[in-house]
């Protein structure tokens, strides 16, 4: 833990905020069978809002790189080679250890009723590494990272939009190619991630792991063009500058992101060049709007809320994970058998009173607000954890 000393962009901070707290409200619905349409992902091709939040995230992990970056002149050095290979391994293995806990519990709770001591319930729960989804979110978090912080040190940065450029159209030839665009087990994706990573360790959505190791590449040009967005606008003295340059950079990545889509679907399960374009373009001009609105105008009194999410990102959405699984999988007795303090909230509680998609909301909403006082308390005290 570490006292906060450097001014940092408020703005960012608050996007950053959104964009965690809206990961753990769409993480969090009382029932999945009852979700609004704007909070679950699209089916396949095509974009909700709900899309956008780890998508946006990426794209300021982006910015926020290039900021961590300077101090080290962007050289590549041992010193900063330590850092970015210590950091990916934290975050890879906080992303391990959310798999395995949540597979852990579940594992145990299915245990219940078998006719086996408490000690072999134990280790059959704690040994389940064979059944272990290895990628995901802090993983592909921690994998784009290191390349973009790898690139970043060893190449000179006007050549980094030609490399996102390269390695999207690379992409876009290997979807093409492999049947990338087809929502089954025949696509390229599905085939390389069984092959390398095994189906046991896999995301099981139609053989298609939406952070599978070929999808990837494309997510790593994501974050690259954060980090050149990030450059750029430090660039810029003028604060006017920045958001003029952030509204332009967004509506032409927009833009072209949507009008490519006609031919290459924008697709988040497969992180299709057309998604990253969108995506990175939206992000981009969301960032622009909120330092119109906050730091020009000064407009910032509502935004306290996503600050307490925004100064511990990672920190947030690893407690907000943690919190979902004991929440979901820690059973308490209840009448004649037992129940989770997720489903006695929703089943027992919210949804009589509000109904199923009320009630579902409702509980994402509570979960959220109980994920922020939690980050209040630190904020309050000026306490800031660093991942």
């Amino acid at each position: 833990m570490i006292k906060k000393e450097n001014q940092r962009l408020l703005a960012l901070d608050i996007l950053r905020g959104i964009t965690i707290a809206g990961m753990i409200l769409v993480n969090n619905p009382g029932s999945w069978g009852s979700i609004y349409a704007p909070l679950g992902h699209a089916e396949w091709n095509g974009l909700t809002p709900t899309d956008l939040v780890f998508p946006f995230f990426m794209f300021i992990m982006g910015i926020s790189t290039y900021f961590s970056l300077r101090k080290y002149k962007f050289e590549f050095s041992k010193e900063a080679a330590l850092k970015i290979l210590k950091r990916t391994i934290i975050i890879f293995a906080i992303g391990l250890g959310i798999a395995w806990f949540s597979l852990f519990l579940r594992t145990w709770n299915s245990l219940a009723s078998a006719d086996i001591s408490i000690f072999e319930r134990l280790s059959q729960s704690i040994f389940v590494f064979e059944n272990l989804r290895i990628l995901g979110v802090m993983p592909r978090l921690a994998l784009t990272y290191c390349a973009t912080a790898i690139i970043a040190l060893t190449i000179k940065h006007k050549y980094i939009p030609t490399l996102i450029v390269g390695i999207l159209i690379v992409y876009t030839f290997i979807l093409f190619l492999g049947n990338g665009f087809e929502y089954n087990e025949t696509n390229i994706l599905s085939i390389v991630d069984k092959a390398i990573l095994g189906e046991n360790h896999m995301y099981k959505d139609n053989g298609i792991d939406p952070e599978g190791l070929v999808s990837t590449i494309p997510a790593i040009a994501h974050v690259l063009l954060g980090f050149f967005v990030g450059k750029i606008f430090t660039e810029k003295k003028d604060i006017h500058s920045k958001v003029e340059f952030l509204f332009i950079m967004g509506s032409i990545l927009t833009f072209v992101g949507l009008l490519l889509s006609y031919g290459c679907p924008i697709n988040k399960k497969i992180w299709s060049p057309t998604f990253v374009l969108t995506t990175c373009g939206l992000a981009s001009t969301l960032l622009a709007l909120l330092i119109w609105i906050i730091d020009i105008k000064g407009y910032k009194r509502w935004s306290l809320f996503f600050e307490s999410f925004g100064v511990n990102p990672l920190f947030m959405y690893v407690m907000g994970a943690f919190l979902t699984i004991c929440f979901g999988s820690i059973l308490f007795p209840y009448g004649d058998g037992s129940i989770s303090i997720h489903n006695f909230m929703y089943s027992i509680v919210l949804k009589p009173t509000l109904g199923a998609y009320a009630g579902s909301l409702a509980y994402a909403l509570l979960f959220v607000a109980l994920n922020w006082v939690i980050g209040y308390q630190l904020y309050k005290r000026k306490i800031y954890i660093k991942i």
